[in-house]
């Protein structure tokens, strides 16, 4: 369901707070819950805004900002797997991450993993050492 607009919810708000309607009567006068009301009143009182919140759980990853740390396994295991390189991040981190999510890495960091371009990787691990 999408939120409600904010023009709504500060006519919800100020009907409660300035023209001094119970919670009920505004719930009743503007169709909406008598919960929401409530959420919307202490919202403007914590917060100072009736911003709707954003929805969801955030996302966060282990692999986040490990650029060179990826980069540096990749050279040192060139012909490794998904799942081994998910091992190794875990043996050197310490934070475990699913097999499709270090794949998903990969592919935003442009290190593909085609045996035939295992080359141009080892072209990069001469670079890298020197």
């Amino acid at each position: 369901m999408k939120a409600y607009s904010i023009d709504l919810r500060e006519k919800i708000v100020t009907a409660h707070i300035q023209q001094k309607i119970s919670i009920r009567q505004v719930a009743t006068i503007f169709s909406v819950s008598k919960s929401l009301v409530q959420k919307l009143v202490k919202q403007q009182e914590t917060d100072g805004n009736l911003q709707p919140k954003k929805r969801g759980k955030p996302q966060f990853s282990h692999l986040a900002n490990t650029e060179v740390e990826l980069r540096e396994l990749i050279v040192e295991n060139y012909d490794a797997t998904l799942i081994e390189l998910c091992e190794l991040f875990a043996d050197k981190t310490g934070n475990w991450v699913s097999r499709t999510a270090m794949g998903r890495c990969l592919q935003k960091l442009e290190l593909n993993r085609k045996k035939k371009h295992c080359g141009v990787v080892k072209q990069q691990q001469k670079e890298f050492k020197n």
